[in-house]
């Protein structure tokens, strides 16, 4: 007994020793838990969505890349391809003919039928003639590029007809310069790049009834281009007999190469691709921004619907200008020159942009909203609204003239600034991520049966979907496939209808023969049954698939899904009622919010 009580005192010594050094020992500690972390981690690695974050704006520690692929050079025409002016056959010069090229392709769209287009395109393309080639050509109406057009769809109708051989030997191309410029190498990370092709030449089109359509979209160059990468990188080497307009090594930053398109002088990049840690970083902090939003949200409404007492104009202007914000997710808008689309957003509405009926159509204080938005598309909205708010408007309007601002003393800087000061980071695109996705939430919670079968809970969630597409005004025009696809599936839906006939008259049959009591005629009875309950499955799948596509025509669903729903709703909706995620998101949306889709649970609400 002596031997074991002196084996425990000298233990009880031990542990107490131990004690005392780790207490007084950060040093043990922390290399003690260092090694049981890292063990941790080598037995559950961190996915690249829950690694540690900078505060100091650096994006990137290394960043390495190939940069950008530029478009192929222009090929020349085949001799036997001519153009004629005035009737008589002319030769173009190589420039001259390019730019032909890309009027003569698009010579039976709509656009080439819009005078602003033609005058703009013949502008432009005569810049690029010879002195001898402008002087002769100053009337598009004489232009003849029919055999231009003609030869195009030949091609065109060549490359759908591809050999498997050459369709594999275009992807095996694609695929290896996929494999060289498609990736870079960020703080360890491979990371696939989103759009490391340039993209080619060709004619503006613009959104709507933009006035800059038809305009030249210009070659870009390596002179015309940016770099950015690590100064400890391998820089990226431009092509053959060109040189980079600058290399950066800007870590603040996310993009790998930038220039500045020529139409609209706006900036492009190339950047990572959506499914990347950076990308993903920056979606999950814009829907958190909008999540911190709804905590204090009726305090911000509170403040607005008092201030529109407010003895400052330029105070009341702010607060209705906050409340359309607020209701009708409108942009805030951003001051345009002369030289871009006539749009505007909430601050930059005009008297013109607004008619107030105290009454129309049995409903009281009616504000009509008729302008252009982003991308020319026109908003129309008809909106009763709260007493105190038309009473401003009216105010607001006294003695302007139709051209007058109508918010004349408020810009999208003092609103912002003002936003600030209501909740670090809120801006009025906070306010339409924030309502686009509440209102998903809340459609979702309103229109989804859990007992109701995959498509039918598929066009549930379309028609939430849609709801936030009418609010965002995420319009679009009806395909031109449109009525024949309809058609098409018309056509499915009789001849499914058909079936169903003669399937409900052989169970009849069968029915019969199987009352007669035979085992084989009675398993026949249960097979035909089976066959006509799935042949109905088939036509209600066909039935909802009419509907839900009608009811989409001129709704663009996919604007908000990727730009303003939180996607952990649509996610958390899929998995708990059951909906394979493929069925709302396609693999490229898949990609873009695999964040959403590794973090997201059942119960995860908005």
């Amino acid at each position: 007994m002596f031997f074991f009580e002196v084996i425990l005192v000298f233990w009880i010594m031990f542990k107490v020793v131990s004690v005392i050094v780790w207490n007084n020992s950060p040093f043990l500690r922390k290399v003690s838990l260092s090694s049981v972390f890292t063990r941790h981690k080598r037995r559950f690695p961190r996915s690249k969505w829950e690694e540690e974050k900078t505060d100091d704006g650096t994006k990137w520690t290394f960043l390495e890349h190939k940069g950008p692929v530029f478009a192929p050079p222009y090929e020349p025409l085949p001799s036997n391809v001519k153009f004629y002016y005035d009737g008589k056959e002319l030769k173009l010069s190589e420039d001259a003919e390019e730019v032909a090229g890309f009027y003569a392709r698009m010579l039976e769209h709509d656009y080439t039928t819009k005078s602003v287009f033609n005058t703009n395109f013949l502008t432009d393309w005569r810049k690029v003639m010879t002195p001898e080639e402008a002087k002769l050509i100053k009337d598009l109406s004489k232009c003849n590029f029919k055999e231009m057009h003609a030869y195009f769809q030949s091609v065109s109708e060549k490359n759908r007809n591809r050999s498997k051989e050459e369709k594999a030997a275009l992807k095996a191309k694609n695929e290896e310069i996929q494999k060289e410029y498609g990736f870079c190498t960020i703080d360890g990370h491979k990371e696939k790049i989103g759009n490391f092709r340039i993209e080619p030449p060709g004619l503006f089109r613009g959104r709507g009834e933009h006035p800059k359509m038809g305009k030249l979209k210009r070659r870009v160059m390596p002179e015309d281009v940016l770099i950015n990468c690590s100064k400890d990188s391998k820089i990226p080497k431009p092509p053959s007999g060109h040189k980079w307009r600058e290399v950066r090594h800007d870590n603040t930053v996310t993009w790998l190469a930038s220039w500045t398109e020529n139409v609209q002088q706006q900036a492009k990049y190339v950047m990572l691709n959506p499914s990347s840690k950076l990308k993903g970083e920056k979606d999950w902090q814009k829907y958190e921004t909008a999540r911190k939003l709804h905590k204090c949200i009726d305090k911000i409404r509170e403040n607005y619907r008092a201030d529109w007492k407010a003895k400052e104009m330029q105070v009341r202007q702010r607060a209705v200008a906050l409340y359309f914000i607020d209701r009708l997710a409108l942009r805030a808008g951003n001051e345009k020159d002369d030289e871009q689309a006539d749009t505007v957003g909430c601050c930059s509405l005009r008297v013109e942009h607004i008619q107030l009926h105290k009454e129309k159509d049995g409903k009281e204080y009616v504000v009509v909203f008729d302008f252009l938005g982003k991308d020319s598309i026109r908003y129309y909205n008809e909106v009763p609204v709260e007493k105190r708010v038309f009473k401003n408007l009216e105010i607001f309007i006294e003695n302007k003239k139709d051209s007058d601002d109508l918010f004349d003393r408020l810009n999208t800087q003092t609103l912002n600034e003002h936003l600030k000061d209501l909740m670090p980071g809120l801006t009025a695109k906070v306010f339409r991520t924030y309502n686009a996705s509440i209102t998903l939430q809340k459609q979702l919670d309103e229109l989804t049966d859990g007992d109701a079968s995959v498509p039918e809970k598929i066009l549930a969630y379309n028609r939430a979907n849609r709801a936030v597409a009418i609010l965002c005004n995420h319009q679009r025009a009806v395909p031109k496939g449109h009525s024949k696809s309809m058609e098409a599936l018309k056509e499915k839906i009789q001849a499914k209808r058909d079936q169903i006939d003669e399937a409900e008259e052989d169970l009849r049959q069968a029915s019969k023969a199987a009352k007669r009591g035979s085992v084989k005629e009675k398993l026949a009875c249960d097979k035909k049954k089976k066959a006509l309950e799935r042949l109905k499955d088939q036509l209600k799948k066909l039935e909802l698939q009419e509907t839900d596509r009608d009811e989409n025509k001129t709704i663009a669903l996919g604007t908000s899904k990727l730009n303003y729903l939180d996607p952990r709703i649509s996610v958390a909706w899929c998995k708990k009622h059951g909906v394979p995620i493929e069925k709302i998101y396609n693999k490229t949306q898949r990609d873009k919010f695999r964040w959403a889709i590794d973090m997201a649970g059942p119960d995860y609400v908005f």
